[in-house]
């Protein structure tokens, strides 16, 4: 489990985490890869004893999404949010007695936004590392995925990220301050990399042709393969996998038992199982 941090060490990593998302030189993007990425392990909601869940009374909490990032969370063409952070928010806060109001944040500053207790959870399929844990809290990881390559379907000049990453000329897509990001900039470098504020317009580049592929999540990837039929395509294999997701807390959060508790007893129940099928394997 996630330990208590010091309000001096929370603001110290949070100045230090914002300052390597600036970009800079090609050999500080490289240590910020080789340090993010360096990705420990927090233990799976599965591996959890279900136990008692509790009330919490009603009480009102403030879920962050972007609203831009399926299949974990987007607007559908009535502006109601949808996606697995919106099915599973209201799955645990009925399992809780909790009201979800789930609230739209930037991606961008969302980590010293949770550090300083700006919302009470943030979902959008945020990826546990090691670095992370330093500012926020982390919940049980609710899924295991991998980091792929996602290209135009009519593409012919590259059929594995191998080949994409021989050819100089091919540039990639992602959202900044993301881990996609560190991949990227670690699989093709930075100056083969573009940056965007979110995966929408990240993956919008690559179907405009600005770019030749996006750097993204397994399970964000079919989300963006679904909303645009016949258009997109995994280039397999995997360009890295085995990371972890997890709920994010403000440090010390008192909410952090008890939706491990609510998630254990979703796992032993089939579902939490029931709900990544749905929106992760369609």
């Amino acid at each position: 489990m996630s330990k208590f941090k010091t309000l001096f060490f929370v603001a110290l990593i949070a100045a230090l985490m914002l300052t390597a998302c600036g970009g800079g030189a090609e050999e500080a993007a490289e240590a910020e890869g080789e340090e993010m990425m360096a990705v420990d392990t927090t233990v799976n909601c599965t591996d959890l004893d279900a136990g008692d869940v509790p009330d919490l009374g009603g009480e009102e909490l403030v879920f962050a999404v972007e609203n831009a990032y399926p299949p974990f969370n987007s607007l559908d063409d009535s502006g109601e949010g949808v996606g697995w952070d919106y099915d599973i928010g209201r799955e645990i806060c009925s399992r809780l007695n909790c009201t979800p109001v789930f609230t739209e944040a930037a991606w961008d500053g969302i980590f010293p936004a949770m550090a300083a207790g700006e919302y009470d959870v943030l979902y959008d399929g945020v990826t546990y590392t090691t670095e992370r844990d330093e500012t926020v809290d982390y919940s049980c990881a609710y899924v295991t995925i991998g980091q792929v390559l996602l290209a135009r379907s009519d593409e012919d000049r590259f059929a594995s990220p191998d080949e994409f990453q021989a050819d100089g000329d091919l540039v990639a897509s992602t959202q900044i301050t993301t881990t996609n990001e560190i991949a990227a900039h670690d699989f093709i470098g930075v100056d083969r990399t573009r940056s965007f504020e979110d995966f929408g317009l990240a993956v919008q580049a690559v179907l405009s042709g600005d770019v030749d592929a996006v750097v993204i999540d397994t399970v964000t990837a079919i989300g963006f393969m679904d909303e645009n039929p016949g258009a997109l395509q995994i280039i397999q294999p995997n360009i890295q996998s085995d990371e972890q997701l997890a709920l994010v807390f403000s440090p010390g959060s008192d909410l952090i038992d008890p939706f491990n508790a609510a998630l254990a007893a979703m796992a032993d129940d089939g579902k939490l199982q029931e709900l990544n099928d749905k929106w992760f394997n369609p």
